[in-house]
């Protein structure tokens, strides 16, 4: 070795050195890499305001069913800065709109079932239109979200049923609703409308294929992005139940936020009255309307 590193100038020292040296990392263990900190999932407003990462996917999903449906997912988070001051850097907005399929190389979804507007219709009675959204609320001793997902009937205002959980999914949403029909239709009885928004749970095919059921078919009609009225009893109950719940509480545990939120429910039920319900409860007007006290009554919703 030695007239060989004589003729390419190369020092035995040096040699031997760097070949102890790599031998020595060669045979070092390996230490172990980190996964690095986990994504949030929410993202802040300027004014501080935490936003769930859900609720943005259905801020994203009402932006390209509406005129931004042209957008790149840069423009889409600029969107939603100028609309709701979302500070929404460009790496987390890729991140979500591959999650939700709304990056423009790849191709638009297709659906089972053909998209319907909600129409203006005329209510006479309960079990007729149901409009069903989710609502966000804040678990502060661990800093996350709790969801819950309601379902009111039109003509009573009845909350006939919900979902409350850590999260909300496509399939959490369809057993609500077939649980919600359960309880409340006769054997035979036809489905109600369902209305909602265009969130990403009532876009999916696990939505679409509850409502091709063949023995009890639904109708879902979707309100036009920015239309917040056309769900206008649901949004209404939301920010009720904001007010006198959610933000007159601080929350330490998911069970605290559940259980306020049942209570809740269960008083707007059997005991809260509503002007717009001869001053009667939901459920007191539902026990109305089936004993024909209340003549006849047309909505147009």
């Amino acid at each position: 070795m030695a007239p060989v590193l004589r003729i390419i100038g190369v020092q035995e020292s040096t040699y031997y050195a760097r070949r102890k040296r790599l031998s020595e990392l060669s045979t070092a263990p390996k230490k172990a890499v980190s996964a690095g900190r986990p994504f949030p999932a929410y993202s802040l407003t300027k004014s501080g305001e935490k936003i769930s990462d859900t609720e943005i996917g259905e801020w994203l999903m009402e932006l390209v069913e509406g005129e931004e449906h042209g957008y790149g997912y840069r423009n889409l988070a600029h969107a939603l800065y100028i609309e709701r001051e979302l500070i929404l850097n460009h790496k987390k907005a890729y991140r979500l709109c591959e999650n939700l399929g709304l990056l423009q190389k790849k191709p638009a979804k297709k659906f089972k079932h053909p998209r319907r507007i909600a129409k203006n219709r005329k209510v006479t009675g309960p079990n007729q239109l149901w409009q069903i959204d989710i609502k966000y609320g804040y678990v502060h001793g661990y800093d996350r979200f709790f969801f819950l997902f309601d379902i009111i009937d039109v003509f009573d205002r009845c909350l006939v049923g919900y979902h409350l959980g850590s999260s909300c999914n496509a399939k959490d949403v369809c057993k609500t609703v077939k649980r919600a029909f359960e309880d409340r239709l006769q054997p035979g009885e036809a489905a109600p409308v369902l209305r909602s928004d265009n969130g990403p749970q009532f876009l999916s095919h696990t939505f679409a294929e509850m409502c091709q059921d063949k023995e009890r078919p639904i109708e879902h009609e979707r309100i036009p992005p920015k239309t917040p009225n056309m769900n206008a009893y649901i949004e209404s109950f939301h920010s009720i139940i904001e007010r006198d719940v959610y933000a007159k509480n601080y929350f330490e545990t998911f069970e605290e936020a559940y259980q306020a939120v049942r209570c809740y429910i269960e008083f707007y039920n059997q005991r809260r009255f509503h002007g717009s319900l001869n001053k009667m409860s939901p459920n007191q007007y539902h026990e109305a309307w089936k004993a024909n006290k209340l003549g006849d009554v047309v909505m147009s919703v």
